[in-house]
């Protein structure tokens, strides 16, 4: 990426975790918790939950135990994490990025449910997009793309007009699959190769440039 990389767009589709907000410190806590009572290398099982639904995380790190012990599982790990904010921060650059999207076509997409994603963007501090794709809304956790389908769909842009913000390997695969151009965010992002990639949201600027179009500046 360069000073000078600019994108166009119709839409923008937001993930939270890692992109909006810095939960690691949360996320850390209660997945190496739960790979120490399932015998599991905490290393190797943060490598995998980054971006998807808990159950869905379970079901690489235990293929053989069946889907209805992840979804029970997955339940009170989502209470677990709704009850804990300890950390939980903005990603810099955030609440002025979101500022910047009023007026705009744009939506949270995300793999946390309604409850956790909403006190995540509260206790960072961020207002909550009008438009949301939450863990309720879908069928599939990324890397299937169907939650970016649906949050273009609902913002009536096509795939192929949005720009999608990620942090994970999951969620970039994810935009990739549903035909959209992807925006690393951090760290994490850099070893997935996504077509722009920034430290952080404070160096993204966004206007409307008429015809419907979005300009996202990068620098």
């Amino acid at each position: 990426m360069t000073a000078t990389t600019v994108l166009t767009a119709r839409a923008l589709l937001l993930d939270m975790d890692g992109t909006l907000v810095n939960s690691d410190a949360v996320v850390e806590r209660i997945w190496r918790r739960w790979a120490e009572r399932h015998g599991l290398d905490g290393d190797e099982v943060m490598k995998v939950v980054h971006g998807r639904q808990g159950y869905a995380s379970m079901a690489v790190l235990l293929p053989d135990r069946p889907m209805e012990q992840n979804l029970a599982d997955n339940a009170r790990m989502l209470a677990e994490e709704t009850a804990d904010m300890d950390g939980v921060v903005a990603i810099p650059g955030a609440a002025d990025f979101l500022a910047s999207l009023r007026g705009l076509p744009h939506a949270l997409v995300t793999s946390a449910d309604v409850p956790l994603s909403t006190a995540r963007m509260a206790a960072a501090g961020l207002a909550l997009p009008d438009v949301r794709v939450t863990a309720e809304s879908v069928g599939a956790s990324k890397p299937d793309p169907e939650g970016f389908l649906k949050g273009a769909a609902e913002l009536g842009v096509a795939p192929a007009d949005c720009l999608v913000f990620e942090d994970s390997g999951a969620g970039i695969a994810a935009g990739r699959a549903a035909g959209m151009r992807v925006v690393g965010v951090g760290a994490r992002a850099s070893v997935h190769r996504p077509d722009v990639l920034v430290g952080d949201l404070s160096g993204v600027r966004v206007e409307a440039v008429g015809d419907g179009e979005v300009r996202v500046s990068f620098g």
